[in-house]
């Protein structure tokens, strides 16, 4: 559980520093230089993820159980993560109307999804894991959120064309992880 704990604490950290230090990272970046900066962040991003992902299989090995098992919870959490990958879709394919409405539509994906697994598991590790993100990604969006307000920020209306093939490539890309992917992963059949 330390190495879960230590590669949260670094990869949610660093990702949070514009919510936090945004001063402190502009500030580095105009000493150090922006590539210098990015190398860093890629860097520690890496150990941090590394390290979630070797202490949460680590922690799999010898699950403590917070509360029981709710039954049909999987099914709501496949619904909930269908609707995360629309969302993450959304934050990279341009001029659809989801990312317009919503401003920040990855973050709030990341919300979704870890409110999914936080439904349909019930461990110590699960709630470090996935209650850490989802308190991240409402830090985040809040922040984001309150930064496009004081930009002035207006996004383009969108295009129902490009918003149908999001949900399209999102629903795509959902099933084949739901399917395939979370269990060669992962090593468990959601659904």
């Amino acid at each position: 559980m330390p190495e879960l704990v230590a590669g949260l604490l670094i990869f949610l950290g660093l990702h949070s520093v514009r919510v936090f230090a945004e001063g402190w990272r502009s500030a580095w970046i105009a000493r150090r230089g922006e590539k210098t900066w990015k190398l860093g962040y890629t860097a520690f991003s890496l150990l941090g993820f590394g390290l979630i992902v070797q202490g949460y299989g680590q922690a799999r090995l010898a699950p403590v159980a917070l509360w029981p098992a709710i039954p049909g919870m999987n099914h709501l959490a496949a619904l909930l993560t269908l609707v995360a990958f629309v969302l993450l879709v959304a934050a990279y394919v341009p001029g659809n109307q989801i990312k317009a409405r919503l401003g920040h539509p990855m973050l709030l994906g990341t919300k979704v999804w870890a409110l999914a697994h936080l439904l349909a598991n019930n461990t110590l590790a699960d709630l470090l894991l996935f209650g850490s993100f989802l308190v991240w990604a409402i830090l985040c969006f809040r922040s984001s959120r309150l930064r496009d307000r004081t930009a002035g920020l207006m996004r383009a209306p969108g295009s129902p064309a490009m918003t149908s093939l999001t949900i399209l490539v999102g629903a795509a890309a959902w099933a084949g992880f739901a399917f395939w992917g979370h269990q060669a992963l992962m090593g468990v059949r959601p659904l």
